[in-house]
């Protein structure tokens, strides 16, 4: 009896060891997965709060002609709901067209035989920066996000 158990013993701890080997092997992908996880919900994160300001800045610029006409108040717009984020560029642009779909210089005698349409635009560009070095990857990734809306006329 008394040798039985010696060699079940024997046998749990050989168990441990190869429990402990497995672990070892594992982890650092567990950790590679984890931080992968991490980069892509900080880059999805980012992209979502440029898309973002570039709505916020050209709703502000569609709300009047005047507003429309304010370029810094857009680009202000937007970059105050980016959160003032250092990494984040806005700027922001008005452009015409007469109702049949010819081009306009904006003024108002450019559409004689119909009404000139006034937009907005606003593009936000966003750098991502990687929290590690991976290779083959850039470690500075850009994310441009455009918005373009026609004013309230």
């Amino acid at each position: 009896m008394r040798r039985t158990a010696g060699i079940a013993r024997a046998l749990c701890s050989a168990d441990r060891g190869q429990a402990f080997a497995e672990m070892a092997v594992i982890t650092p992908l567990l950790l590679l997965l984890l931080i992968g996880l991490v980069e892509i919900g900080r880059y999805a994160q980012l992209s979502i709060i440029v898309g973002n300001a570039a709505r916020a800045g050209v709703s502000y610029g569609a709300q009047s002609l005047v507003a429309a006409n304010d370029n810094t108040g857009m680009q202000n717009t937007a970059t105050a709901d980016a959160q003032n984020d250092p990494n984040i560029t806005a700027a922001g642009s008005h452009f015409c067209k007469c109702a049949d779909g010819t081009a306009s210089t904006c003024l108002p005698t450019d559409c004689a035989a119909n009404h000139r349409l006034v937009y907005v635009q606003v593009d936000v560009t966003g750098t991502f920066t990687s929290l590690l070095r991976w290779p083959g990857f850039r470690p500075a990734l850009t994310i441009p996000s455009r918005a373009v809306m026609r004013v309230t006329q």
